[in-house]
């Protein structure tokens, strides 16, 4: 795969998947403007991948809940680089964990507050930067919009309503809705929904069909596939790589 001269904005870009893909997108040749709400370590990890002299990293602070800070990441994109070509929208995670809220807590006694941080965080962020992306995007007559979905969001969960309600919202209605607009503009989108990753290794208990959890790599590998010249037939689409979790037969 060859991303020369093509331009990629990836949230949550300091750690985990989000940087993972900004290194690789980067090593193909890519220009990468990294968004994170941790400007020291962003700061670093562009740095980093500037060193090697392949594609150019740019870091931008951004708080995904803040719409003036994802326009300004726009701006600062198309003053830097000309385009918008991809947007990846990594950043997010389970509220309850993020804010450490006592896990023994009823899901129905969790504070609104943390609901709200979870809904703001994984829908209204990736939200905000599909709204905000795709002006440049139609001004181009090009683009893709990858989200990042979960299996939760069709499995549900007891534990914490917000989350699998985000990844749910990504992965039907925001997802098929862009891939409509784009229809006219030239533009794609496309969500792709993990099972367990190793990102955190407790993700290993989460069961697969396949006997295992992802690597981070094998998911950064199909959104890559995804944004390539192999992979412009696929749109509107929500992608699970679950190891076949979502398969697996359901026991009452």
């Amino acid at each position: 795969m060859d991303f020369t001269g093509k331009v990629a904005v990836s949230t949550g870009a300091a750690s985990g998947m989000g940087l993972l893909f900004s290194q690789c997108f980067a090593e193909l040749g890519g220009n990468v403007v990294m968004c994170d709400v941790n400007r020291e370590v962003l700061d670093e990890k562009a740095k980093e991948i500037n060193a090697k002299g392949k594609g150019k990293a740019l870091a931008v602070y951004c708080d995904v809940r803040d719409y003036e800070n994802v326009c300004q990441v726009r701006e600062t994109a198309v003053e830097t680089f000309g385009a918008v070509d991809i947007v990846v929208n990594f950043a997010g995670g389970y509220a309850r964990r993020m804010l450490k809220v006592d896990p023994t807590l009823d899901a129905i006694d969790v504070p609104i507050d943390v609901y709200d941080w979870g809904l703001d965080v994984n829908l209204k962020g990736p939200f905000y930067f599909a709204h905000a992306m795709l002006k440049q995007m139609r001004e181009q007559k090009s683009g893709l919009i990858v989200n990042i979905g979960s299996i939760t969001g069709a499995e549900g969960s007891r534990h914490g309503f917000d989350y699998p309600t985000a990844k749910a919202g990504l992965m039907y209605g925001l997802t098929k809705s862009i891939a409509q607009y784009g229809q006219s503009h030239n533009i794609r989108c496309v969500c792709v929904s993990p099972g367990p990753v190793l990102t955190r290794a407790d993700m290993s208990y989460m069961k697969t069909l396949v006997n295992r959890a992802a690597e981070p790599q094998e998911i950064i590998d199909l959104i890559l596939f995804i944004a390539s010249d192999k992979g412009q037939f696929i749109n509107g689409e929500n992608i699970m790589i679950d190891g076949g979790r979502n398969a697996m037969e359901r026991k009452n």
